[in-house]
């Protein structure tokens, strides 16, 4: 089965000749490699698409800071969850809420944003992964915290050589609270729907599929579905914990001397009595439960009305401690500086996902980001890019891939891990899924 995909992938880059190829065989998905044939004129994303140039430098007061100082000097010391909260998507000032936080003008950079291949890839392995249990229908991709549309974009431009709006039933659902990054994302997907309001409305992209923003899962249609969270779950909210001489600690944020500070719980909280494994053997850890909750959620979708999921994102095999950290203009910041004005994020524990999805679902992964960008034949499009673009574009192109594959850079750092029905335990094992082998 690896071989049948490989031969695909390489089929799929080529354009005009046959690519040189080792260790060919004859045979190949016949249906697929017809598909895969479609998109074979995919071309260099043009620059004019590539950044939104949506930004917001007016000067404010921190309204963030000053309504925690308030919370904090009324009820007492808060969860670094809590901050988390306000200080991303507070309806009011909420870092994710009203700015365009992404690209080299943000505070930091996407795999999407850096390379055309990233979204190609995972629109194929989505269609490949589709095709092998019978394509069913509808067909929804549900994307949670889309950022700019950029990933999205990449997968339909790919979808929409394979399949046609007539021909399948596919829909789009973007998960977004930031009624900025919504303007945004439509500006990218539905140009000409751009000064209409996204709330309770459904609009045609410019592939021709439908599209849909929610604030929540709960809203999606219950549906076959490709689920996928790219960069997402290293913003959801955290608990940290200390371990004591008197026992597990919770890490709390208070205010004083006119500055946020961090503080050791005097006695457990609820949180620590409930969230932490008698069995930890760190001294210090993070705990997500909302990604949990949110976990369940997809979990129970998939096993009641099918689907895909695959999440990407920086993490660890419930190995590391202190990862939460701030990001302002590209470089680490202080995260109790400036709420509201910086990027929060922690490494996601995948050994966590993967323990929260045993029985409930077939776990595959995780794989580091190089492995499966290279599985998937992240060289073989490198190399066609490569032949249709002039010496700067050149440059780019290989400057990007490095981003994506080195092990120094996003390469080793970035995890893959997909989750299928229990219902596919056997095929999988049996045929393993594109990407994911480690051999």
């Amino acid at each position: 089965m690896k071989n049948e995909f490989t031969l695909c992938v390489k089929r799929f880059f080529q354009i005009n000749r046959t690519l040189k190829m080792s260790k060919l065989t004859t045979a190949i998905l016949p249906n697929l490699r017809r598909n895969l044939l479609k998109i074979n004129h995919l071309s260099n994303r043009s620059n004019g698409s590539y950044y939104s140039q949506i930004s917001n430098n007016a000067a404010k007061e921190n309204k963030i800071l000053d309504y925690l100082r308030a919370k904090i000097e009324a009820t007492g010391p808060i969860s670094v969850a809590d901050y988390m909260k306000e200080a991303l998507i507070s309806p009011c000032s909420g870092y994710y809420m009203s700015r365009d936080v992404f690209g080299t003008s943000g505070d930091f950079i996407t795999s999407p944003e850096i390379s055309q291949i990233f979204g190609e890839l995972i629109g194929i392995w989505y269609f490949n992964e589709w095709s092998r249990i019978g394509q069913p229908q509808p067909l929804q991709l549900v994307e949670f915290g889309p950022g700019r549309g950029t990933l999205t974009d990449d997968i339909l431009r790919v979808f929409s050589k394979l399949t046609s709006p007539s021909q399948y039933k596919l829909s789009v659902h973007f998960i977004e609270v930031s009624p900025h990054l919504r303007q945004v994302q439509m500006s990218r997907l539905c140009p000409e729907n751009l000064n209409e309001s996204s709330y309770d409305k459904s609009f045609i992209t410019k592939y021709g599929f439908p599209i849909t923003w929610h604030p929540h899962l709960t809203t999606v249609p219950e549906a076959f579905s490709l689920y996928l969270a790219h960069e997402f779950f290293d913003a959801m909210p955290i608990h940290k914990f200390q371990k004591t001489q008197d026992g597990w600690r919770e890490i709390l944020i208070d205010f004083k001397d006119n500055e946020l500070r961090y503080i050791i719980s005097r006695n457990p909280t609820a949180a620590s009595k409930v969230l932490i494994d008698e069995k930890e053997e760190r001294d210090h850890i993070e705990v997500s439960p909302e990604s949990g909750i949110l976990l369940e959620s997809i979990l129970k979708r998939i096993e009641e009305d099918g689907g895909i999921a695959l999440i990407a994102d920086y993490g660890h095999m419930g190995t590391k401690t202190d990862t939460f950290r701030a990001f302002k203009e590209h470089k680490l910041h202080d995260p109790l500086k400036n709420p509201g004005e910086v990027d929060l994020t922690a490494d996601v524990d995948f050994k966590y996902f993967s323990e929260l999805a045993k029985n409930k679902a077939v776990v595959v992964g995780p794989v580091s980001q190089a492995s499966f960008l290279k599985n998937m034949g992240a060289d073989i499009r490198l190399e066609k890019l490569m032949q249709f673009a002039d010496a700067a574009n050149q440059k780019s192109l290989k400057t990007g891939y490095e981003m994506l594959t080195s092990p120094d850079q996003m390469g080793e750092r970035f995890k893959f891990l997909a989750l299928y029905p229990t219902i596919l335990e056997d095929f999988l094992t049996k045929y393993p899924p594109a990407g994911f082998d480690q051999t």
